[in-house]
């Protein structure tokens, strides 16, 4: 007896839209099917997989860690598919949309005056450029590329090295008139220690006492949610804040910062990755057009 064929793309198309939407009466709707025969579709694609891919209840959608590997893979293969398709109409040229996420500063200080070269040198491609401080989950938020600072947890994500930069502490002459510059680690009690909203690997400022480095946690009355916002409280008075040198780096040659207790930095450095999914499998041409123009460009130092 004949085997009946499997369109296992389209199953995985399919399977996709369910997790992306949350449910199989949702994925109906985007895929133009009905909830059963959705239903019946991923039913079909555990038995021939021999494993659960979703929990289902009447009031939940929980994905297996099996589904979840199986949602990462299709994931990956779907926008292969799509890659090779548009690359036979295009050549060799990247197309498509590429999803990027990274801290303000990044975008600010490195991104900003660079893309418009990346977008001449590939007309074909989109860019949505999203920002925020904090981690996101690549999968979960349709992101091709993060570029993140910090150490890298160990994970399924891959990895290129952008550099490294130094720490700096910084006020604006006009706060240090006012309160003086701290000399010592005493001083910074009255001090505004500008400070993350979130917790951060390093939650405070590592600084040198004597032979060992401790850290001094920010108690400022002030918050914020990224590293851009920080500088610009800085810049206007508001407290000390302690950012990556080159975020600073312009406004201290022009006086506008100046640095502080630079005699107890103790002299750690932050580095910057450009992440994305996968284990060194094969990429769409966008996303590695773009890593390879991160890592000729987009360094940090």
């Amino acid at each position: 007896m004949a085997r009946p064929e499997i369109n296992r793309s389209g199953e995985m198309e399919v399977f996709t839209r369910v997790v992306e939407h949350g449910g199989f009466s949702a994925a109906a709707r985007i895929c133009r099917m009905t909830p059963s025969a959705v239903s019946k579709l991923v039913a079909r694609l555990e038995t021939r997989l021999g494993t659960r891919l979703v929990n289902r209840s009447t009031r939940a959608f929980q994905l297996t860690p099996e589904g979840c590997a199986f949602f990462e893979r299709a994931t990956r293969i779907l926008a292969d598919i799509e890659d090779a398709e548009r690359n036979a109409g295009a050549g060799e040229q990247p197309v498509g949309r590429i999803r990027l996420n990274t801290s303000a500063s990044y975008a600010t200080h490195i991104l900003a005056p660079i893309l418009p070269a990346f977008l001449e040198r590939h007309p074909g491609v989109t860019l949505d450029l999203v920002q925020t401080d904090q981690i996101v989950d690549l999968l979960a938020e349709r992101t091709d590329v993060a570029v993140r600072a910090g150490p890298l947890k160990s994970s399924s994500l891959v990895a290129r090295k952008l550099g490294e930069t130094a720490m700096v502490i910084v006020a604006a002459p006009a706060y240090l008139a006012r309160f003086g510059e701290p000399k010592t680690l005493d001083d910074l009690d009255t001090h505004r220690r500008l400070g993350f909203g979130y917790v951060r690997t390093v939650d405070g400022w590592p600084l040198k006492q004597g032979d060992e480095t401790i850290v001094v946690p920010t108690v400022g009355r002030v918050q914020a949610s990224d590293g851009e916002a920080l500088r610009h409280l800085a810049l206007g008075g508001g407290g000390l804040a302690r950012l990556a040198a080159f975020t600073v780096r312009a406004d201290i040659a022009s006086g506008r910062l100046v640095p502080v207790l630079e005699h107890l930095n103790p002299g750690d450095r932050e580095a910057f990755h450009a992440i994305h999914i996968g284990q060194g499998g094969p990429l769409p041409s966008r996303v590695r057009a773009l890593l390879d123009f991160l890592g000729e460009r987009g360094k940090v130092g």
